[in-house]
């Protein structure tokens, strides 16, 4: 897996995993990387910094705090809410629909739902770009 730090035409800056660089050449070429902001197709790479290990995050690292992580709760609901409101839940039909929607064999929409790990692998093996929706902190208890 290979993580590139993208930007569109529109100069919005996002992130995106691929299973390789060839993949991620495939699917630019194919106009399969979108803008996640403004759906532009226009993609290219952006400079992304190294990811360097250090001794000791935590110096590097501040706590956080109550106020803090409510707001992250705050965000992620909201971001959990406009998918939702955008996308269709296609349950555990979703691997077979994002495939079906990737090699063009159906009208192309932004669908949700249930894969397993191995499901979510093979997905990201082929090419196709997914992106997970973590269950929010209160969904979990």
């Amino acid at each position: 897996m290979i993580r590139y730090s993208l930007r569109c035409a529109g100069d919005h800056e996002f992130e995106a995993w691929f299973a390789s660089s060839a993949s991620y050449d495939a699917q630019a070429a194919a106009g399969d990387v979108v803008c996640p902001v403004c759906a532009s197709r226009k993609v290219e790479k952006s400079i992304m910094a190294p990811n360097v290990a250090v001794s000791s995050r935590s110096a590097e690292m501040p706590s956080p705090n109550e106020d803090t992580a409510a707001k992250v709760r705050a965000l992620m609901r909201e971001v959990r809410q406009m998918v939702e409101a955008q996308s269709e839940n296609v349950g555990d039909r979703f691997p077979d629909e994002a495939r079906a929607i990737h090699y063009r064999e159906v009208e192309q929409r932004a669908i949700r739902g249930t894969a397993s790990a191995d499901e979510v692998r093979s997905l990201l093996d082929e090419g196709i770009a997914i992106v997970p929706l973590p269950d929010l902190p209160e969904e979990a208890n």
